[in-house]
């Protein structure tokens, strides 16, 4: 027979074992906070939009107080598109999206720079990145296909069952590169 206190003693590392193995968190290398899961461009056929949209996971526990700053690279050309978001502590990613975009090209690597701050501003982690549409924005109608809340079809179409207007979006796109 087996002797009542090994068992316990046994059960008793065993459970404490299990517990700091459960605790156990991938903590990333020094200075990394979060890790880039995804990126993409959305195109919404529906509302005539693309946007960027990149997810970030967290490799350490978020603290209170912590935003991230995306730089986008805008295809229209001009000034780079910035969004600034506050990161919640308990989500298990986070979700940035842009503005709806103008001149998405296909196969064009855009940059994407993304930077975690703290509370008081200060920088945590730098990410860098590029991202490439696989679809051009032509593929997109020149204005949304449907309008207000019972999604009635624009009347700004009638005549044009395949989106596109005689004069385009009303954009004038750089030259592809």
């Amino acid at each position: 027979m087996v002797d009542r206190r090994f068992l316990r003693a046994t059960f008793a590392f065993l459970t404490a074992a299990l517990l700091v193995f459960a605790g156990c968190r991938e903590s990333g290398r020094e200075g990394e906070y979060f890790e880039l899961s995804g990126r993409l461009f959305v195109f919404n056929y529906r509302v005539a939009t693309v946007q960027y949209l990149v997810t970030l996971r967290p490799l350490k526990p978020i603290g209170e107080g912590e935003f991230a700053v995306a730089t986008f690279e805008n295809p229209a050309g001009g000034e780079a598109i910035m969004v600034r978001q506050k990161i919640w502590p308990l989500n298990d990613k986070v979700t940035i999206n842009s503005p709806p975009l103008e001149c998405v090209v296909k196969d064009k690597p855009y940059k994407v720079s993304i930077r975690i701050e703290n509370a008081q501003g200060a920088l945590m982690q730098a990410l860098e990145t590029t991202m490439a549409s696989s679809q051009d924005q032509s593929v997109l109608p020149d204005k949304p296909l449907v309008v207000g809340p019972f999604y009635d079809p624009n009347p700004e179409l009638k005549g044009h069952p395949d989106g596109h207007l005689p004069g385009g979006r009303g954009v004038t796109c750089p030259p592809a590169a």
